[in-house]
């Protein structure tokens, strides 16, 4: 597939509209699937209504792409500090003046008709923010987040079945347990990805030692052992801090998992099925994966060794776009864009493995590391300090790889989200590491 920057101008206007169509499609989808009180309702106090996310988008498309970079009249500079994620509280939204379903959506049609306006002769050269149309590009990638959020929003809501999607695939390829990743100086982070955002950059050499890596996420099956043998029950495998959410949250299963029999069920989208054991499991928080880790008699990985595994090859020593190589995923590749509605079994994937044997790093869920979220070295906060920056510190651990429900927009092989470490109802999974012995490392 061509790259954004092999794109002549009017090939690249096309590109972004179709880009912004796909998110929108997305977008009513998620928002039609349901009546206009379930739009309403705040299905979790740490979720927002699904209305509040739909006006949201449309705000922010009107903030940088309206006034910003086409330097046009506000749209509805009345309702700017409702649909403000940092003055207005994800519990507080509902109480807010929102605008009702049909208003929202003739906002945000509004304000598309005005983006697309612009998108026939703004140029892509003449400052930072618009060079290779990277203004639209972080708007697609805001939606298509937002998108994600609304999907989680969907899991915990109550009621039949809204959504619907065919299953994932079947395996096709048996996996390995474990892969060794040698040790040397690797490329982490990008300086020439157009649409990465500002926490992706810049590119730089990391050098780590030799380590084994996972080489397919943490199964049901794996974790239902883990359970068995008193894993919840037992303070060694915990940190303190660990330890004393898992006894406040009452922590005894992932989440959505409940007892069936001898076995377990999940709850999926309205849906309940036995837990199957080769799919990864998700709805983990980062203490329940560094204790399964610690059961394991591993850790979790460092955010440096999940990018080396995922995008060094040891043939040419450079670091990839993605596992297979520089072209976008296809459905070959990984589990994206809620194309299905749960992870995909191990082993279903094999065309998405990276270089060393290592699958599904892309898609499925998201992957805990240990890593905090901080800036990499040289990081510049662009174009806001607002997206990254004021999330840094220790309070925030870091996910790679995207989920079923992350769109490619919004996913390649130096994506990076974070989240607070005890959060399960985004879609995160993990993966296990460990220092690799002298006799597997060659020292």
């Amino acid at each position: 597939m061509t790259t954004i920057h092999e794109l002549g101008a009017e090939q690249l206007r096309s590109r972004i509209a179709a880009e912004l169509a796909r998110a929108r499609a997305r977008t009513a989808g998620l928002t039609e699937a349901v009546d206009d009180a379930d739009l309403l309702r705040q299905h979790s106090p740490i979720m927002s209504p699904l209305v509040w996310d739909l006006a949201h988008v449309g705000n922010q498309e009107e903030l940088w792409l309206v006034r910003d970079v086409g330097g046009r009249e506000p749209v509805r500079r009345d309702i700017d500090d409702l649909y403000d994620a940092f003055k207005q509280p994800r519990r507080d939204r509902p109480a807010l003046p929102l605008l009702p379903p049909a208003e929202a959506r003739a906002y945000l049609a509004t304000v598309r008709d005005k983006v697309h306006d612009l998108l026939d002769r703004v140029p892509f050269t003449d400052r930072p923010l618009v060079a290779d149309g990277f203004a639209f590009g972080m708007i697609v990638q805001h939606e298509q987040q937002h998108d994600e959020t609304m999907l989680a929003t969907h899991q915990l809501r109550v009621g039949p079945p809204a959504l619907h999607a065919p299953d994932p695939p079947s395996p096709r390829v048996r996996v390995a347990d474990e892969v060794l990743v040698p040790a040397g100086e690797f490329t982490m982070g990008t300086s020439t990805d157009p649409w990465a955002l500002d926490n992706e950059r810049p590119a730089h050499p990391v050098d780590l030692p030799a380590y084994v890596i996972d080489a397919a996420p943490v199964t049901n099956g794996r974790y239902r052992e883990f359970i068995a043998d008193g894993g919840y029950d037992d303070p060694r495998w915990w940190s303190e801090a660990g330890w004393a959410h898992r006894t406040k949250a009452g922590l005894a299963a992932p989440m959505h998992w409940r007892r069936d029999g001898d076995g377990w069920a999940y709850q999926r989208f309205g849906r309940w099925s036995p837990v199957r054991d080769d799919e990864p499991v998700v709805h983990v928080c980062w203490y329940e994966a560094q204790a399964y880790a610690a059961w394991a008699g591993k850790r979790l990985p460092t955010e440096a060794e999940w990018e080396k595994a995922a995008r060094w090859d040891p043939a040419t020593g450079r670091s990839r776009r993605f596992p297979w190589g520089d072209e976008e995923p296809t459905a070959e590749h990984a589990n994206l864009g809620q194309r299905h509605l749960w992870p995909a079994p191990v082993g279903a994937y094999p065309a998405g493995a990276s270089p060393l044997g290592v699958h599904q790093l892309i898609g499925d869920v998201w992957e805990w590391t240990s890593s905090p979220f901080r800036g990499h070295p040289g990081f510049a906060a662009f174009p806001y300090r607002e997206y990254s920056e004021v999330f840094f510190g220790d309070d925030h651990r870091v996910l790679r790889g995207g989920s079923f429900g992350t769109d490619r927009a919004a996913c390649r092989g130096t994506f990076r989200n974070w989240d607070y470490p005890i959060r399960r109802q985004i879609f995160s999974g993990f993966r296990c590491a460990r220092d690799a012995r002298p006799d597997e490392s060659g020292r």
